[in-house]
C-alpha cells in the first residue's frame, strides 16, 4: 500500500500594498499632524494643514522654511468653480505678481470675480502658487482629479 506524500504547506502570501499615488504620506491635516503632500509634477514635497482658529480660518502650507496661507474658503470655492466648468482646467502655477494663463485655476484664485473678490492668499508677497498647493489638498480630500505630468497639469472636479 502506497502512502501519499505529506501535503505541502501553502506559501505565505505577501500583503497587497495600496497603489503608490505619491499624493500623501500621512497626516490628518492639523498643525500637529500635517498632511505631507507633493506638488502636481511630484517635484517637491510640502506640508499642509487647516488652521480654523486663524482669522480668517486658513489653509496653511509649509514649503521648506517658507509658510504660505490661503483663506480656508478656497477649498469649497474651488470645488464649486470646477463643478461649474465641468471640464479640465489648467493649473497655471505662478508666483504673485507674475502673469497667469487666462482661464487657469491660478488666474481664478486672483480674480476680482471669484467669491472672495481677489487673492485667496493671505500674506502679501506670498499669495501666488495657489494651484500648486491647493489642488493637491483637494485631491487628497477626494474632491478633484489632478494630473501629475512634469508640466502643464490640469484639474477637474470628481
Amino acid at each position: 500500500m502506497k502512502t501519499k506524500p505529506p501535503a505541502k504547506k501553502p506559501k505565505a502570501t505577501k500583503p497587497v500594498k495600496p497603489p503608490k499615488s505619491g499624493a500623501v504620506t500621512y497626516g490628518s491635516g492639523t498643525v500637529d499632524d500635517p498632511w505631507l503632500l507633493e506638488t502636481p509634477p511630484r517635484s517637491s514635497k510640502f506640508q499642509a494643514w487647516k488652521d480654523e482658529s486663524a482669522t480668517p480660518p486658513a489653509l496653511v502650507v509649509q514649503v521648506g522654511s517658507t509658510q504660505l496661507s490661503y483663506d480656508l474658503r478656497c477649498l469649497a470655492d474651488t470645488v464649486a468653480m470646477l463643478a461649474k466648468k465641468k471640464d479640465w482646467v489648467a493649473l497655471g502655477n505662478a508666483d504673485e505678481g507674475k502673469p497667469t494663463p487666462d482661464g487657469s485655476l491660478e488666474a481664478w484664485a486672483r480674480a476680482a470675480g471669484n467669491p472672495l473678490g481677489g487673492y485667496y492668499g493671505l500674506r502679501k508677497g506670498y499669495r501666488g502658487r495657489f494651484a500648486n498647493y491647493v489642488a493637491p489638498v483637494l485631491e487628497l480630500l477626494g474632491k478633484v482629479e489632478l494630473e501629475h505630468e512634469p508640466r502643464n497639469n490640469r484639474v477637474r472636479v470628481k
